[in-house]
């Protein structure tokens, strides 16, 4: 049976959980390590998933909607 593609709601839990144990000071140096590379994958994932969702949003708007780095 295939694994389910992780939410980005789960993602981002996931994410932020990382970041407690790490911020925590417990963790040996490789498992230090190792939090901190999944981190990154899982920021990269969540980055570029908001990517899609905004270009979606341009598409779907007609280009009504502005890049949040633009807005106000």
């Amino acid at each position: 049976m295939a694994k389910k593609q992780a939410t980005f709601e789960e993602k981002l839990v996931e994410l932020e959980g990382l970041i407690r144990k790490m911020e925590g000071g417990s963790l040996p140096l490789d498992e230090t390590l190792k939090a901190y590379e999944e981190g990154m994958k899982l920021s990269k994932a969540l980055t570029d998933e908001l990517a899609t969702a905004e270009k979606r949003m341009q598409e779907l708007s007609g280009g009504q909607v502005q890049p949040m780095e633009d807005a106000p």
